[in-house]
């Protein structure tokens, strides 16, 4: 029953350009996710299932973001994820005949950037203030403070963050 309402009612005003971000929260809340304050969730975003989702506060869901959340994912503070980006908590074995579904959690951590077109695979750690950039392929860990890029993502710099304008 509760996927069904989600399906119906909690979906279409997710994604909906008409809803604030604050009334967006609040169906997540209703339908089981832990959403933090002043999170800004954008149109046309896509949610699986919200009972598996936490976002803590002042972090962003840009446009057309996927959480395609069979698994639990993990979103923390101050975290930008922007337009396009998709998060997928499952994947197949090709290994095997019947391709059997194999499902691991997303953590991402308080500072992280998510950037446009970005892909995160199941079992990623994105540690504190780690950035994925545009189009980057993300799996395993990435460490704190860290910038990667690539597909499959890889290492580039480590971020220096100022704390003055």
């Amino acid at each position: 029953m509760r996927e069904a309402l989600w399906i119906l009612i909690g979906q279409r005003v997710i994604s909906s350009n008409v809803f604030t971000s604050a009334a967006k929260a609040l169906v997540l809340r209703n339908f089981g996710a832990s959403v933090g304050s002043k999170v800004v969730i954008k149109p046309s975003v896509k949610i699986k299932f919200p009972w598996k989702l936490s976002i803590g506060d002042n972090s962003w869901i840009g446009e057309a973001v996927w959480i395609d959340n069979i698994a639990e994912v993990s979103i923390g503070k101050n975290v930008c994820i922007s337009q396009g980006a998709y998060l997928g908590t499952g994947n197949h074995d090709w290994s095997a005949s019947n391709f059997q579904l194999i499902l691991g959690p997303i953590s991402i951590s308080d500072g992280c950037w998510i950037c446009a077109n970005v892909t995160i695979c199941p079992n990623v750690t994105m540690r504190q203030g780690s950035i994925a950039t545009t189009g980057s392929v993300v799996s395993g860990v990435c460490m704190d403070n860290s910038v990667y890029t690539g597909n499959p993502a890889y290492f580039i710099r480590h971020r220096k963050i100022n704390d003055g304008a």
